[in-house]
């Protein structure tokens, strides 16, 4: 049984940082892009950044480029989100997900999902 657990969420300040961790089980990690997306209350899924399987390709919505990094250890089977220089618009339900395959933006061709990390930033 595939299980992506995230971990790192949580309440900060306009301006501060936090490291979001995803660690899946049940799937042979290195052969899955990692995406992760997130949810405002009332708005879409929307795309942040995703990572192939061997990490060398990644991929940033715009609003996301200069603020967040996501990387992957895959001698660890896990992958982050560093958000840096947070804004009170960045406050959401961060969900990481994998695909077998190259990362994607597109939420509907992610095969598996975590059951989501809030990330409130407050003013």
């Amino acid at each position: 049984q595939v299980q992506l657990v995230e971990s790192g969420g949580g309440l900060v300040q306009a301006g501060g940082s936090l490291r979001l961790s995803c660690a899946p089980s049940g799937l042979t990690f290195s052969l899955y892009a990692m995406g992760w997306l997130r949810q405002a209350s009332g708005q879409e899924r929307e795309f942040v950044p995703a990572i192939s399987g061997c990490g060398g390709e990644t991929y940033y919505e715009d609003y996301a480029k200069g603020r967040i990094t996501i990387s992957r250890d895959n001698a660890k089977n896990t992958v982050y989100l560093q958000m840096n220089s947070l804004k009170t618009e960045d406050t959401a339900v961060y969900y990481c997900a994998a695909r077998g395959g190259r990362p994607d933006r597109r939420s509907y061709n992610y095969d598996y999902w975590g059951q989501g990390t809030q990330v409130t930033v407050s003013s």
